[in-house]
């Protein structure tokens, strides 16, 4: 037979206290002294009584749930990257309930009008697209809003990126320093933000050097799509070296390159990533790469969000965050400059 449920009334009767004060013990930030504290969670410890988040959530309006939304999970700069989201909201007192979504816009805004369903107290959306109307619906609904690692032009919606144009530069700066002149690129998903802001960077320095690209493909931030994209590349007239938008694709490409064309990296083609997830610096591909500073994004990230939650609307704020250039062996290494790669 299934045992009768445990009820805070009973843990107050236990512990010789009130059932207010039972409450106060498990609704973080609430105040109670450290020998109710005490009692309260030896008797709770000894009727095995857990409290029940959602009642409390229907009584103070606060669910201390964070919906987070992602679109894909094979770029490993994601799972690493939710990891440290998950782990930040949940010592500021709060927890994750995670949305898979397909990159669509219409898509993402089932989801997330799903998510506001379940009463969250905010939205943190990474590397998603999605429309205004849904960003509006949301702070309708008093929920708000941060994307992460994508931006969008909507001057109401918050995010939180790398400097996806700066490190595009400084792609450009080192390929260049390096003697290069026939560069190609293989791009991203063409929606999104950060795919178009490192292109943007990378071909306006490119052209301050009088040179366009001489090729370009797209991966759609996908394994195999990248892979097709370089063989189609190198088929005719190759580059001397290639910038790939993500790391992800930029194994993929390393991997053509060496398995399927015979090419020596950086030999015969230097190879340059975006992101520095941990599988760059392994010596398989060493590969060079702009780091993405994730423990900074992910700490603005959910500042803003808990800002907005706890202190009442700030207004949207766009923060971009610097990151370095990580020299390794996939790209020939410039006249004076060295390897980075522990940096």
């Amino acid at each position: 037979m299934t045992a009768a449920k445990v009820t805070s009334a009973d843990v107050a009767r236990l512990a010789g206290v009130s059932q207010s004060a039972v409450s106060r013990v498990f609704t973080p930030g609430a105040s109670a002294s450290k020998k109710t504290v005490e009692k309260v969670r030896a008797a709770a410890d000894q009727l095995g009584y857990r409290p029940n988040s959602l009642a409390r959530a229907m009584v103070s309006g606060r669910s201390r749930i964070i919906g987070l939304v992602v679109a894909y999970l094979e770029n490993h700069f994601y799972p690493e990257a939710l990891e440290k989201l998950s782990n930040a909201l949940q010592a500021r007192g709060y927890h994750v309930l995670m949305f898979m979504a397909p990159n669509t816009t219409d898509s993402i805004d089932e989801v997330i009008e799903e998510i506001l369903d379940y009463q969250v107290d905010g939205i943190i959306a990474a590397s998603v697209a999605m429309s205004s109307e849904l960003s509006a619906r949301c702070r309708a609904a008093g929920v708000p809003m941060v994307l992460f690692n994508r931006s969008q032009d909507d001057p109401d919606m918050s995010a939180v990126t790398s400097d996806n144009h700066s490190g595009g530069r400084k792609v450009a700066d080192f390929l260049l320093a390096g003697g290069h002149r026939k560069i190609g690129y293989i791009a991203g998903w063409e929606g999104a933000s950060t795919q178009r802001d490192r292109e943007t960077g990378f071909c306006e320095r490119l052209a301050e050097d009088g040179l366009s690209l001489h090729a370009r493909g797209v991966g759609n931030f996908q394994m195999d799509t990248a892979a097709a994209a370089a063989r189609a590349m190198f088929a005719n007239d190759p580059p001397d070296a290639v910038f790939v938008a993500n790391d992800h694709m930029a194994f993929a490409v390393m991997d053509v390159l060496r398995s399927k064309l015979g090419l020596s990296v950086p030999g015969d083609v230097s190879v340059v990533g975006y992101d520095d997830v941990p599988t760059a610096a392994w010596p398989a591909y060493s590969l060079t790469t702009v780091r993405q500073p994730a423990n900074r994004m992910v700490a603005s990230t959910v500042d803003i969000l808990l800002e907005e939650i706890e202190g009442g609307p700030q207004g949207a704020r766009r923060v971009e965050i610097d990151g370095p250039l990580i020299t390794r062996g996939s790209a020939r290494i410039p006249e004076g400059w060295t390897k980075n790669e522990g940096l």
